[in-house]
């Protein structure tokens, strides 16, 4: 069964940076995307950034273009989401999730809380 723990999440002043990481085990998929997504309060889930098993292929939400990188370090089994330049309404509990594919996660982590102060 796959698992994966968030970590790096925390309080910041706007236009400060954090680097979040996905600690991941257990996988049951040869060719694979991770991801990572965030939710506000009263809000829907919002899609920030993925990433393939090979690192070839990326996506990233246009609201984080520019500011945000994903990358993963398959040695360790780690997926990260360097954050810089974060403003107020990057303010969210960030996930990452693992799936066969971009579009289906069938594995989630249980979230970091990433807030952004003004």
């Amino acid at each position: 069964r796959v698992q994966l723990v968030e970590s790096g999440g925390g309080s910041v002043q706007a236009g400060g940076s954090l680097r979040l990481s996905c600690a991941a085990s257990g996988y049951t998929y040869s060719v694979y995307y991770m991801g990572w997504f965030r939710q506000a309060p009263g809000r829907g889930r919002e899609d920030v950034a993925s990433i393939d098993s090979g690192g070839g292929s990326t996506y990233y939400a246009d609201s984080v273009k520019g500011r945000f990188t994903i990358s993963q370090d398959n040695a360790k089994n780690t997926l990260y989401l360097q954050m810089n330049s974060l403003k107020p309404e990057d303010t969210a509990m960030y996930y990452c999730a693992h799936g066969p594919y971009a579009g289906r996660w069938d594995y989630w982590g249980q979230g970091t809380q990433v807030t952004v102060s003004s």
